[in-house]
């Protein structure tokens, strides 16, 4: 699937850097922060989410590779990931299909001058590559930040939704999406750790959409989507987690709840 490339413009931001000098354009591409790796990752469904959905989007346990990072301006921050699922073996269905997928994900908050208000934007993007499937979904809302003293940070947005699937299934409006990410720095045993969690709640979906994009649809209105995850940082260059992933009415999979246990190894080049 693929969409026309659209080109923006701003005439007021525009006129005003005509006015910025050299240095201060510089200041304006120099990140503030950055961060960027690489992880392999192996994900365990639970007994319970392959029974339960033996017939209903079946979910089976898979490796896949990860590359991931963000990036931070005085202006606005960025973070994307793509992952290749099940990279090591193209034909690992029965009957011979591709069990190749892949998924990617860009956000964006682009802050609102001095505020922790932002204009928030992100795209997901999925493949399954047996099953000639996709399907792309936008989100344009708004976004805020906040760190509190402790430490524990927490970037919460609301947006419109949009989607487009591949052939048969539903484009257009697709109601809205509440959620966030969060994470929390911590020292235990002399050790550095910390916790994270990303939460998306998609509600008043529409019907349609409900019905073509489920194997057992209609789906319910209302889908739960995310992952907490604890990390720990033995060193600067290595990253290992544990994480807990949940879903309702996601992933295909209408009305039953799924979860599964993510183990993850990164390597830290930026």
């Amino acid at each position: 699937m693929s969409f026309p490339v659209r080109t923006l413009s701003f005439p007021l931001l525009a006129g005003s850097a005509l006015l910025l000098t050299p240095v201060a354009q510089a200041d304006a591409l120099t990140p503030t922060w950055s961060f960027a790796n690489v992880s392999v990752n192996y994900l365990d469904w639970s007994n319970g989410t392959e029974r339960r959905t033996a017939s209903n989007a079946a979910k089976g346990d898979f490796f896949y590779l990860e590359l991931e990072g963000g990036v931070g301006f005085e202006w606005g921050e960025f973070y994307g990931f793509y992952d290749f699922e099940n990279p090591q073996n193209d034909t690992a269905e029965e009957d011979g299909r591709d069990n190749r997928r892949s998924a990617a994900k860009v956000t964006s908050h682009i802050y609102l001058g001095e505020s922790p208000f932002s204009v928030y934007f992100h795209v997901y993007d999925f493949r399954d590559y047996g099953f000639n499937s996709e399907e792309q979904d936008r989100i344009v809302g708004f976004g805020y930040r906040h760190t509190f003293a402790n430490g524990l940070w927490i970037k919460p947005f609301l947006g419109k939704a949009w989607v487009e699937s591949g052939e048969g299934g539903y484009d257009g409006e697709n109601g809205y999406m509440l959620g966030w990410v969060a994470g929390y720095d911590f020292e235990a045993f002399d050790e550095s750790f910390s916790v994270t969690n990303w939460h998306e709640q998609t509600f008043d979906r529409d019907e349609e959409y409900l019905e073509q994009n489920y194997v057992n649809g209609p789906a319910g209105s209302t889908g739960t989507n995310g992952a907490v995850a604890l990390w720990w940082h033995p060193i600067e260059a290595i990253t290992t987690g544990l994480q807990y992933r949940y879903a309702h009415n996601k992933l295909g999979t209408a009305d039953d709840y799924q979860n599964a246990m993510i183990y993850t190894l990164k390597y830290n080049f930026l």
